[in-house]
């Protein structure tokens, strides 16, 4: 099972995590810079509070939920170098200060939300996710992009 991000010591765990990270610190692994890092983390809570992207359509919904919902929402680690979303690529340059400041913003929000907000919510990509996977979802990309970054 993976830790708990809507429990208050789960998320201030990762909050120090990204408290560690300042704006020079170099990845292990990838392309992206750490603030371009933040800001790709941002956007799995820009699909739940935001209205800033376009939803799939329903055949690529589909193909979503059937091919790549399992691998986002299941405990297994992401693999280093990844392909990601097109909505997730981050190629311009970010403040590395804003891009904290709101990822911190949007996990304790998340947080004080807690698991019933979730549960049974639609994903913008693949339909009514359960708290668990929610929890998965959240907590896995955040945890591999901070390991990413040694912290």
């Amino acid at each position: 099972m993976l830790p708990d991000i809507f429990c208050k010591a789960v998320s201030r765990e990762v909050i120090n995590r990204i408290e560690k990270l300042d704006s020079h610190t170099q990845p292990i692994w990838g392309k992206m810079n750490v603030a371009q890092m933040l800001a790709h983390c941002c956007v799995s809570y820009e699909y739940v509070y935001e209205n800033k992207y376009k939803p799939p359509g329903f055949l690529m919904k589909l193909i979503l939920k059937n091919m790549v919902k399992n691998t986002v929402v299941n405990e297994t680690a992401y693999k280093r170098n990844n392909r990601t979303a097109p909505d997730f690529l981050i190629t311009d340059e970010r403040d590395f200060q804003i891009e904290k400041e709101r990822l911190i913003a949007y996990i304790e929000k998340t947080q004080e939300l807690g698991k019933s907000y979730f549960k049974d919510r639609e994903s913008h990509s693949f339909g009514k996710l359960s708290c668990t996977e929610w929890n998965n979802m959240f907590y896995k990309h955040l945890d591999h992009h901070l390991t990413q970054f040694g912290v």
